[in-house]
């Protein structure tokens, strides 16, 4: 049949090129209010960092807390030993008074009062002093009990702050075997010249409460989490204010959690492809602006150009499955938030 209907081999491989073709020919770019597209993730990558990151960030928060309270036990110890230090020659004045005169002293000084009115004086002096004493008594074995419970205290506070550490570690270690398959360690970016950001709200001891995605979304119709929303805005405050898109129902990252932007480095409307010159000057600046302002936004990640930030390894490179500037993020900076 293909003999004598050679025309049919022809129509396949042309259709087949128009398909092919067709799916090849999407655009990378986007218009304003789409997404830069698929960003072509590794899922057990993007899961691994996820969870590494995550537990990375908590094993510091209860590592700072610890530092922290430990601060004030120390404080706590230092006035507590000095007190005692204060009423140690008190008490042991006491001690060797107890032991001189002993009760029939004490009572021989009542006895050789000479009228009823000096007698009474003198019950009334020696019941104060005992009074008086007793207070001194009482507080010195407080004070040595609690000098002895905020020593436990800091004890258990070493330990810790040795089981975070020890925790952030292995966390380390894990993105660092996940990152392994895209690259090791990379310079990233830096400047120096980028403003701080307006920290966010934290708990009294440091961690940042949950927070679930409940605000409205202004790029979009979905919603962001308030995190997500005041880095957004603390990044626009600083000057990056060109376009970006956040929540998306499906895909990759914390996009369909309200957790994640995708900021275009383009001077124009949407994300375009590679970035070169200014646009790449910019997408450089806005990524080193989330890092610089990691733990006042309370960043998770950042990707930008193949390279990838965590709090736990810093910069590493990174490159998407697609292989296109959506993919590698060489036209957006993304921006994931705990």
């Amino acid at each position: 049949m293909s003999s004598r209907h050679p025309y049919r081999r022809v129509i396949g491989a042309i259709l087949a090129t128009l398909v092919l073709g067709g799916l090849a020919a999407t655009p990378a770019a986007a218009e304003p209010g789409d997404t830069p597209g698929d960003e072509g993730s590794n899922p057990t990558l993007i899961q691994v960092l996820d969870e590494t990151t995550r537990a990375w960030v908590e094993a510091k928060e209860r590592f700072d807390a610890s530092v922290k309270h430990q601060a004030e036990l120390t404080a706590q110890l230092q006035a507590t030993e000095a007190r005692l230090a204060a009423l140690n020659e008190q008490v042991t004045a006491i001690a060797v008074a107890a032991y001189r005169t002993g009760p029939l002293s004490t009572f021989a000084v009542l006895m050789d009062s000479g009228d009823p009115d000096s007698f009474a004086q003198r019950a009334g002096s020696i019941d104060e002093l005992a009074h008086h004493n007793d207070n001194l008594l009482r507080e010195f074995n407080q004070l040595k009990k609690s000098q002895s419970e905020q020593k436990a205290a800091l004890d258990a506070e070493v330990l810790t702050q040795q089981q975070q550490v020890a925790t952030m570690a292995a966390k380390k270690k894990e993105s660092e075997k996940a990152l392994a398959q895209a690259g090791g360690p990379s310079n990233g970016f830096v400047s120096a010249n980028l403003p701080l950001a307006d920290p966010v709200k934290r708990n009294a001891n440091g961690s940042l409460p949950k927070e679930s995605c409940n605000q409205n979304d202004p790029t979009t119709t979905g919603c962001i989490t308030p995190r997500m929303l005041h880095a957004m805005q603390q990044a626009q405050a600083a000057g990056f204010k060109r376009f970006v898109a956040c929540y998306r129902p499906s895909g990759p990252y914390e996009h369909p959690k309200g957790r994640a932007c995708d900021f275009s480095v383009q001077a124009k409307s949407g994300f375009g492809g590679d970035a070169t010159g200014e646009d790449k000057v910019y997408g450089a600046n806005l990524a080193t602006y989330f890092v610089k302002n990691a733990d006042r936004l309370g960043v998770m990640y950042v990707i930008w150009y193949r390279q990838v930030w965590t709090p736990a390894v810093g910069w590493h490179h990174y490159s998407g499955a697609g292989g296109d500037p959506s993919s590698d993020h060489t036209n957006h900076v993304h921006l994931s938030i705990l």
